[in-house]
C-alpha cells in the first residue's frame, strides 16, 4: 500500500511540475504519458484542484493563481542557479547539458566564452545561440513534452565523448536514492553524462526538487559530488547530502 501511495504521489508531483514548465496540460496526453486510464488522470487532476494547485477545464488544466505566484518564485531560483553554474564554465570547456530547463538556461549566461555544449535537449533549437558557443546534439528518439533525445542512438553517441564538466537538472534529489527522473529513458543518458566527465559533474536542483523522490534513479548518491541549489532548500535534507560527502552550493539572491 505504501509503495502504491508513493507511485500516486510521484505522478501527481510530476503532473504539477509539467504544468509549471508548460502552463497547460491535456488529460489525454497525461494518460498516455503515464500509461494509466483517463479516469486515473481525472482523479489526479481532481485531487490537485481540491488542494488549490490547479484549475481544471474541459480536457485539461492550468495552474491556480496562487500556484502561479509560487512558480514565479521558483523560476527566479532556477535563473540564479543557472547563472552561477555558468560562472563555473571556463573558456574552452566542453560541457554536457541534459533535458533540464535550468541547465539549458546556462547558455544565456555564458557570455562570449568559447564553449562546446553537448546536449540531448531538443529545446535548444528554439534558443538564440551566441557565435562563440558550439552546440552538438546527441540525436536519438525525440520524446515529448520535454523534447528529450533518448534511446540507443543517443547513448552510443555519448559513449564516444568525454567532456570537462557536466550540468544536469533533475526531477528529484535525495540522500537515499540520489538524482531521480520521471522519464525512464532519460536515466541512462543522465548516468552517462556523469560518468564521461574529466572534471566535475554538477547536479542543479532548486528547492522544490530537494528531498523529492521521483520514479527512476539516474545517478546514485555514491556518484554525486556537487549539488547547486538555492537558499530556500530544506537544510535538513541538505545536511543529509553533506553527510554523504557531497559538496552543496547554495546560491542566494543578491
Amino acid at each position: 500500500m505504501k509503495k502504491k501511495r508513493s507511485i500516486v504521489d510521484n505522478r501527481r508531483n510530476s503532473i504539477l511540475e509539467e504544468l509549471r514548465a508548460n502552463g497547460e496540460i491535456k488529460a489525454d496526453a497525461l494518460a498516455k504519458k503515464y500509461q494509466v486510464t483517463p479516469l486515473t488522470i481525472r482523479r489526479d487532476l481532481q485531487w490537485l484542484e481540491d488542494n488549490n494547485k490547479i484549475e481544471r477545464f474541459y480536457g485539461g488544466a492550468v495552474l491556480a493563481d496562487k500556484e502561479t505566484a509560487s512558480v514565479d518564485e521558483v523560476d527566479e531560483c532556477k535563473n540564479m542557479i543557472a547563472k552561477y553554474a555558468a560562472s563555473l564554465v571556463e573558456d574552452g570547456d566542453s560541457i554536457y547539458i541534459n533535458t533540464s530547463m535550468t541547465a539549458l538556461r546556462m547558455i544565456e549566461y555564458l557570455g562570449n566564452k568559447r564553449v562546446t555544449v553537448i546536449t540531448n535537449n531538443g529545446r535548444v533549437f528554439a534558443m538564440k545561440i551566441p557565435e562563440s558557443i558550439q552546440v552538438i546534439i546527441t540525436g536519438g528518439e525525440l520524446r515529448y513534452p520535454k523534447y528529450a533525445m533518448v534511446g540507443n542512438f543517443a547513448q552510443r553517441n555519448l559513449g564516444k565523448v568525454t567532456v570537462k564538466k557536466s550540468f544536469l537538472g533533475c526531477s528529484g534529489l535525495t540522500a537515499e536514492k540520489g538524482m531521480t527522473t520521471e522519464i525512464m529513458n532519460e536515466a541512462p543518458i543522465n548516468s552517462m553524462m556523469v560518468k564521461n566527465v574529466a572534471g566535475a559533474a554538477y547536479i542543479l536542483a532548486d528547492h522544490t526538487k530537494i528531498g523529492v523522490d521521483s520514479s527512476f534513479v539516474s545517478v546514485g548518491t555514491e556518484n554525486i559530488t556537487h549539488v547547486i541549489t538555492d537558499e530556500k532548500a530544506s537544510e535538513e535534507e541538505l545536511e543529509k547530502l553533506r553527510e554523504r560527502r557531497i559538496k552543496v552550493i547554495q546560491v542566494k539572491k543578491q
